[in-house]
């Protein structure tokens, strides 16, 4: 069986229950929140699968974090992508576009078999997320060190038209090494952004190996507080820790917050943990059914 056609078919399954809403966010059980995230891990799995390539890794990394704000705190409505009082969630590191399309399939914006066009010619979605593709990608990604800057201007803007909105932004530990992320850093504490939260995907590994070997950037939270920033360390796969770390950045006031995320690598699935090979690369027909198997054990072991 092709790629594509064995991806749909486990694509089309629903094993953990998970529905979608008109308007977010909602109220999640703690469970509920887990088994989305479980989903969306799933969802990477297989969108990578299915397309042959695309990077599992860091989108693996980001998931809690970004399942925690997408269900329980991020306003977004997925039948009105343009809504007026949304809140912006812009993602710096493009390339977790798995995770990206994941997030929006799961909450109602497409149909999760569309999950298996990953990549694909023709597709909207590709590689990396394109504005120009879908009506819910705030703005097109991919080239590493620019999202924060226009999350900051985003940011600015709001506060100018004074609108209640909140902008979201998540980058990557390795992407931090562009000079224009420190840019970023230092405007938008220089206008006291406080709607602006960043989410500081930790994970310790870049393409090339190891953060601190290619190009260190410890120590990041006393680097962010020089630059006046407000800083949250926190386990980012620890739904409790999430949650409160960002009702603290919510209610912070006169600066902007940085959620700095100690994570996984490839969080979820055995043989690609800590692996920088599985920065971009897709599991193969055998390693399929073994990540599957590592994500529902998870499921298990969580209910028992």
């Amino acid at each position: 069986m092709k790629r594509r056609e064995l991806g749909l078919r486990y694509l089309k399954e629903n094993p953990y229950d998970v529905k979608t809403f008109d308007q977010y966010p909602v109220s999640f059980t703690r469970e509920g929140i887990f088994h989305f995230c479980q989903q969306i891990r799933r969802d990477i799995v297989l969108s990578t699968f299915a397309a042959g390539s695309g990077h599992p890794g860091g989108s693996l990394s980001a998931t809690d974090m970004m399942g925690v704000l997408w269900t329980s705190f991020l306003k977004h409505k997925p039948t009105l992508p343009t809504w007026e009082d949304r809140d912006y969630m812009i993602y710096s590191k493009g390339h977790v576009s798995p995770l990206i399309y994941s997030l929006y399939a799961e909450t109602g914006y497409f149909e999760r078999e569309l999950l298996s066009t990953f990549r694909e010619f023709g597709s909207p979605l590709q590689g990396h997320p394109a504005k120009s593709k879908l009506d819910c990608v705030e703005v097109s990604s991919g080239s590493l060190g620019q999202g924060l800057s226009v999350a900051a201007g985003i940011a600015m803007g709001l506060k100018q038209d004074h609108k209640e909105n909140h902008v979201f932004a998540l980058c990557g530990d390795g992407e931090s090494q562009e000079g224009q992320i420190w840019e970023a850093i230092m405007s938008s504490a220089h206008y006291r952004l406080d709607n602006l939260t960043l989410f500081f995907d930790y994970n310790n590994l870049e393409i090339d190996g190891w953060v601190e070997d290619v190009m260190g950037i410890a120590p990041v939270q006393e680097k962010f507080e020089a630059f006046n920033w407000h800083t949250v360390v926190i386990d980012g796969h620890n739904i409790d820790e999430i949650s409160n770390a960002i009702q603290i950045a919510l209610q912070n006031k006169n600066r902007p917050t940085v959620i700095i995320g100690k994570t996984v690598k490839g969080k979820g699935v055995s043989f690609m943990e800590n692996e920088a090979d599985w920065h971009g690369k897709a599991p193969n027909e055998e390693q399929l059914p073994i990540a599957l198997g590592d994500i529902d054990r998870e499921v298990e072991e969580w209910t028992h």
